[in-house]
């Protein structure tokens, strides 16, 4: 793959981060903070569970695909936070997406996403985080692919140093998936349907469930 842009020339930076304190994730305080967010700048931010992250590929394609859905007139969200929610899980539905990478009320290790002139500082802040290198960026696991609806007969097919490349495939495919359906006569078609992911349920908005404790 071609080298990834330094961190100083990308419009989008990611961080990994924890919990200032014990206390578990308050999804409504982060829905909160994020719609604050949205009505103060233009600039995406947005929360994820580390758990989910496949690496800085994973969202700067996610990104990418974001901002060529909406160049292009194709956006499915008013909002674009939750839409990029959709293409980092590889989804074409928010609730389905916000399963797999939406923060919970077990979530412990947090991706905060967010675009140039914000920077981190100011906004683990707001959410009560604190930096945790060992967050993110990490390679991806039978775990996160899991977590990503990538099976083990998917991941049989690639040595482990490629996984990286099964999730940007599920990416990818959320666009290809609206083209197919925009084209008359053609059926539909998408990585294998998978339950949302067991536990708690996750914040309806983007990185966050209704039903996580708190």
């Amino acid at each position: 793959m071609a080298p990834l842009p330094t961190a100083e020339h990308r419009k989008l930076w990611a961080v990994g981060a924890r919990m200032a304190g014990s206390a578990e994730p308050d999804a409504g305080a982060i829905i909160r903070t994020l719609r604050a967010l949205a009505l103060e700048s233009d600039a995406l931010v947005a929360l994820f569970d580390a758990r989910a992250i496949a690496g800085e590929r994973h969202l700067l394609s996610a990104w990418a695909h974001l901002g060529r859905s909406r160049e292009h007139g194709e956006s499915r969200l008013r909002d674009r936070g939750a839409e990029f929610a959709l293409y980092v899980a590889g989804e074409d539905q928010l609730g389905r997406a916000l399963a797999k990478v939406g923060v919970a009320a077990d979530t412990e290790r947090f991706v905060l996403v967010g675009e140039r002139p914000l920077e981190p500082g100011p906004l683990l802040e707001r959410f009560g985080l604190i930096l945790d290198p060992d967050a993110y960026p990490v390679p991806p696991s039978e775990a996160t692919l899991e977590r990503l609806g990538i099976g083990a007969a998917d991941r049989a097919v690639v040595a482990p140093g490629s996984w990286e490349g099964l999730v940007l495939e599920r990416v990818a495919l959320i666009d290809l998936n609206a083209s197919a359906a925009s084209e008359p006569g053609r059926a539909r078609k998408g990585p294998p349907s998978s339950p949302p992911a067991k536990g708690p349920g996750r914040a309806t908005s983007t990185g966050a469930g209704p039903k996580a404790k708190h």
